[in-house]
């Protein structure tokens, strides 16, 4: 369970019981209802990481875009995940390696799943330079979403599924691979932050 869904739920919990009592027993049903569902909403499941040379979903949710890009002038894949309010929205890092750039841009909170929102939506973008490549990932804010959380430093070694941060309610993340490492999911697979592999690295 992820720290705030705790104090979340037991604010709620005690607004219930409040409610409860000084009032009428159904007026904090409403609160206990939201309490279970932020209880529900930030719970931070094990994952088991795959072994081997690959590159890993660092979100939960819906493949909803996968293309040839540029990033920074690079040729690259994009491969982008559409979380709903109903997945695990704890997110981990898709390669092993060290923390070489953070950017936090702010911007607009538009459907998540929509293509323009990997440009237009707050984000923060995350690049790991691993052993053999080098991957980037972006935490983008959705219409719910109105916190970006990163708990890492540049210049932070991560290992492959590690805990990194978490996006609140629905968004989206995008992961960019060079262009020589091919995607191995296509749109509308569902895929695991930390266990589902997005990426074999062949070379």
């Amino acid at each position: 369970m992820v720290r705030d869904g705790i104090l979340y739920g037991a604010g709620l919990l005690f607004l219930g019981a409040f409610a409860a009592y000084w009032a009428d027993p159904a007026w904090g049903v409403p609160f206990w209802l939201l309490a279970a569902f932020l209880l529900y909403f930030f719970r931070d499941p094990e994952r088991t990481v795959p072994a081997g040379d690959v590159v890993v979903s660092p979100a939960d949710g819906k493949v909803v875009d996968v293309r040839e890009t540029t990033l920074e002038g690079q040729r690259s894949w994009k491969i982008s995940i559409f979380l709903s309010v109903f997945d695990v929205h704890v997110n981990r890092a898709p390669l092993a390696g060290t923390i070489r750039s953070l950017r936090y841009q702010p911007g607009r909170f538009l459907m998540a799943f929509r293509p323009e929102a990997s440009i237009e939506n707050e984000q923060n973008t995350v690049t790991i330079q691993g052993d053999r490549l080098t991957v980037t990932f972006k935490q983008i804010a959705g219409i719910l979403a109105r916190r970006i959380v990163f708990r890492k430093r540049l210049g932070d070694h991560v290992e492959l599924g590690e805990r990194v941060g978490l996006i609140k309610f629905g968004s989206r993340v995008d992961v960019f691979l060079p262009i020589e490492v091919p995607p191995a999911v296509v749109v509308g697979d569902r895929v695991r932050g930390g266990s589902s592999v997005i990426a074999k690295i062949s070379f």
